[in-house]
């Protein structure tokens, strides 16, 4: 809604722009963004660190502004006001540093997504408490915008969502839905609200070939027919659209989420057989049982679902934490030897993960469990202890499983786990055709990557990482191991268009360097 595109030119600090009066206009985008956040000038000044006159100055269009400033700006109001042409985000790696404290695990990117779609199903107003702050989120909230939905943040990372009575799918922004695979997800919400519509091709992460097959099956047997054309989905739902029985053409979450949206609404029992229940299956299932949509088998592959034709509740939900954000920093934690805690983490996500890192050597310590806001994610506080070189690689292969197996995105992580570890190690990718060979990425880096096939890679450790210049895949996951590697490597390394880690991971800089890490924010024109 408020993003908007410049052709912008530098002359020193200061920037410079081909369109007549961009000051008033970026003044403008500040005022409107600054309102929709229930912000006075004066809480805005403070959390940006300056004068309240200074802001009024920006929103007069009376106040040249630095790149620096923009971005700061973006920051405060969680909104990329500007996209500068041809600018990259860029991170400069200082490695080599042992890491040391506390990190808190934030909530989860595929819930919040999902949720966020989820909303949609409810004309009443929905506040999704503890909302990631992260890109994949934003594309998310331009597209529900663009639909005429009444997106506010308050409280610092809660969301508000008011959709109209009518959503306005032509004006559906296409930009946005395009660099988020997550879109897909409003076909099982969308075709309660129109008998005919079209939704762009799903983006994301470049993954090899990922059909929509699964979800286009099990939709097909709630009523929505779909077909593709010119780079879109051209979805129909049919006359005899109700309740039905569904097995999903593969275990997948999406699709799971999407076969929940569709039976949500629809008056009866469906049930959705081979179901995903991963732990964004589970906030789901949750939240729809707030809105007073009966679901049971929550945790396992059979749910059924008790549809209500309409749903029109106000409505609170927290968001569940994240494992593969634990993972991470747990990730991080071992490659650079070091002792660290990372708290609230969704422990019944993370057994299997954590049961290899105890079998190659490492000591881990948990707390007891508690609750989550949520009242049903059970969480840990981990603590790991610095390895000093002895981890051994594991006899079998490592692979990722439909839970309660490895979590599929945290396969990535034990490429710089079996790096530091003592022997071959086989991670086999069986699920992605092209995630293995963006493995061998971490080969700039020092780490012996053998590549055997499109989803098999032998790691040879152990490995004393070196730094590097790396332009980051246009993948998450094997993305974020880039700067994983990065912290272990003595030496400063630059991590390139770091669009793709921002997508998945909230503030990751700045909560590295909390940890003891040293590095920077760069931007590229």
């Amino acid at each position: 809604m408020y993003h908007q595109m410049f052709d912008i030119y530098i002359f020193g600090d200061i920037i410079m722009a081909q369109m007549v009066k961009t000051n008033e206009k970026i003044g403008q985008l500040i005022y409107q963004v600054r309102q929709q956040r229930g912000l006075t000038q004066a809480d805005f000044a403070r959390k940006l660190g300056t004068s309240q006159s200074a802001v009024n100055r920006m929103e007069n269009g009376k106040q040249n502004m630095s790149l620096e400033t923009i971005a700061r700006i973006s920051d405060v109001l969680k909104k990329p006001l500007i996209t500068v042409s041809g600018q990259a985000t860029n991170l400069r790696v200082k490695g080599g540093h042992k890491l040391s404290g506390t990190v808190e695990t934030k909530t989860a990117k595929n819930s919040a997504v999902a949720l966020l779609c989820a909303s949609l199903l409810n004309k009443g107003t929905t506040r999704l408490l503890r909302v990631p702050q992260i890109e994949e989120v934003y594309r998310i909230i331009e597209v529900l915008e663009s639909l005429g939905v009444r997106v506010r943040w308050y409280g610092g990372s809660n969301l508000e969502i008011k959709p109209p009575e009518k959503l306005k799918i032509t004006d559906i922004n296409e930009s946005a839905a395009k660099r988020t695979r997550s879109v897909i997800m409003l076909a099982g919400v969308l075709m309660h609200e129109f008998k005919e519509f079209k939704i762009p091709y799903a983006g994301g992460c470049k993954l090899g070939k990922r059909s929509i097959q699964a979800h286009m099956y099990a939709l097909e047997d709630f009523g929505l027919n779909t077909s593709v054309k010119t780079a879109r989905y051209h979805m129909k739902v049919s006359r005899s659209a109700g309740p039905a029985k569904t097995v999903l053409y593969e275990m997948g979450e999406t699709p799971t989420e999407n076969a929940l949206f569709a039976a949500a609404r629809m008056p009866g029992t469906s049930t959705i057989r081979l179901a995903s229940s991963n732990y964004n299956i589970h906030d789901v299932c949750h939240f729809l049982k707030k809105l007073g949509v009966k679901v049971s088998g929550i945790g396992t592959s059979d749910l059924v679902i008790e549809g209500k034709a309409n749903i029109r509740k106000n409505v609170s939900y927290s968001i569940g934490e994240d494992p593969i954000d634990a993972m991470f920093f747990l990730t991080a934690g071992v490659v650079t030897n070091s002792k660290l805690t990372v708290a609230r983490c969704p422990i019944d996500f993370l057994e299997v993960e954590l049961l290899k890192l105890e079998k190659m050597g490492l000591k881990i310590k948990r707390s007891k469990q508690y609750l989550s806001e949520n009242n049903h994610t059970k969480l840990s506080d981990v603590t790991i202890f610095p390895h000093n070189g002895l981890l051994v690689a594991l006899e079998d292969k490592i692979h990722p499983l439909p839970y309660p197996g490895l979590l599929p995105d945290n396969l990535s992580f034990f490429v710089p786990i079996a790096s530091v570890a003592e022997g071959t190690t086989l991670i086999h990718d069986w699920m992605y055709e092209n995630r293995a060979i963006y493995f061998t990425e971490m080969s700039k880096l020092g780490s012996n990557v053998e590549l055997v096939d499109a989803h098999r890679v032998y790691i040879h450790g152990k490995t004393k990482f070196t730094p590097g210049d790396v332009t980051c895949p246009p993948a998450l996951r094997p993305a974020a191991i880039l700067l994983i590697g990065m912290l272990a490597a003595k030496g400063t390394s630059t991590l390139r268009n770091v669009y793709s880690i921002n997508r998945g991971y909230e503030k990751i800089a700045s909560r590295l360097n909390d940890l003891g890490a040293d590095i920077e924010i760069m931007h590229e024109l």
